[in-house]
C-alpha cells in the first residue's frame, strides 16, 4: 500500500509538473508572436517614416539649388525643409501690404516651391495642406494696454499678412496645372505672437519674429509632421 501511494504521487506530481510547463511553453509562444508582430508594425512605421523624410531631403536639396541658380537669397535646412529668408522682404514696417520688393521676391520664390514640391509625386501624394502661417513679434500697439487686446491686435495682422501672401501666390508664374490642388490644399493662420523666434541667450528676436512661414503639412500614418519655409517680415 506503501509503494502504491508513493506511485501515486509521483504521479500526480508528475502531471502537474506536465501542466505547468505546457502553460509556460504557450505563454512564451505568445510573448514571442506578440513581440514579433509589434516588431513588423514598428518597422513598418519606421520605414514609412524614414521614406517621406528622405523625400522632403529630396526636396529641401532640389529647392535649394534651384533658388541658389535664380540668385534668390534663402537659407535652407535640408533635414527639415526649413527655408530662412533674410528679413526686410515682404513688408513694410506695420503695413499687411506687400511691398514692391516682396512681390518681386514671390514672383522668384513661389514658382520654384510649387513645382518642385507638386512635381515630386512621393511627397505631394503625402502632402495634407500648404499653409501659409503669419506671425508677429510681441511688441505693443500704442492704445491699448490689456494683453489679450494686444495679442487679438496681432493675430489680425498676422492673418492680414498670410492673406496677402496666399492671394498673391496666384498671380506668380507657377506651373499652373497644380491650381486645382493647390486651391484644395492652401490654408491660412494667424499666429500672433505665440510663437517668438529666441536669440541664443532665450530673448525674443524682435526682427525674425516678424514673418510669413509656408509649410508643407503632411501624413506619416497618425502622424503628422510640419516641412515648412519662413519668409521674414516686420
Amino acid at each position: 500500500m506503501g509503494i502504491s501511494a508513493g506511485k501515486s504521487k509521483h504521479v500526480e506530481e508528475g502531471d502537474n509538473n506536465v501542466f505547468w510547463t505546457t502553460m509556460s511553453d504557450l505563454m512564451l509562444g505568445l510573448a514571442i508572436i506578440f513581440m514579433t508582430l509589434f516588431v513588423l508594425a514598428m518597422t513598418g512605421f519606421t520605414q514609412e517614416t524614414v521614406e517621406l523624410q528622405q523625400n522632403q531631403i529630396k526636396a529641401s536639396e532640389q529647392m535649394a539649388e534651384k533658388l541658389k541658380e535664380a540668385d534668390i537669397d534663402a537659407e535652407v535646412d535640408k533635414l527639415t525643409g526649413n527655408v530662412k529668408i533674410s528679413e526686410l522682404q515682404l513688408f513694410e514696417v506695420g503695413s499687411y501690404t506687400l511691398s514692391e520688393k516682396g512681390k518681386r521676391y514671390l514672383d522668384k520664390f513661389v514658382p520654384i516651391y510649387i513645382n518642385t514640391i507638386f512635381s515630386n509625386p512621393a511627397l505631394y501624394e503625402n502632402v495634407v495642406n500648404v499653409v501659409v502661417q503669419g506671425h508677429t513679434d510681441s511688441q505693443m500697439f500704442k492704445g491699448l494696454k490689456s494683453p489679450n487686446d494686444q495679442f487679438a491686435k496681432n493675430m489680425e495682422l498676422s492673418l492680414l499678412r498670410a492673406n496677402a501672401v496666399e492671394q498673391y501666390m496666384f498671380k506668380t508664374a507657377y506651373d499652373k496645372k497644380y491650381d486645382a490642388t493647390l486651391r484644395k490644399m492652401l490654408t491660412v493662420e494667424g499666429k500672433s505672437f505665440s510663437e517668438p523666434v529666441l536669440t541664443a541667450d532665450g530673448k525674443e528676436d524682435l526682427a525674425k519674429s516678424r514673418r510669413v512661414e509656408l509649410k508643407l503639412r503632411v501624413k506619416a500614418k497618425n502622424i503628422s509632421r510640419m516641412f515648412g519655409l519662413n519668409f521674414g517680415g516686420y
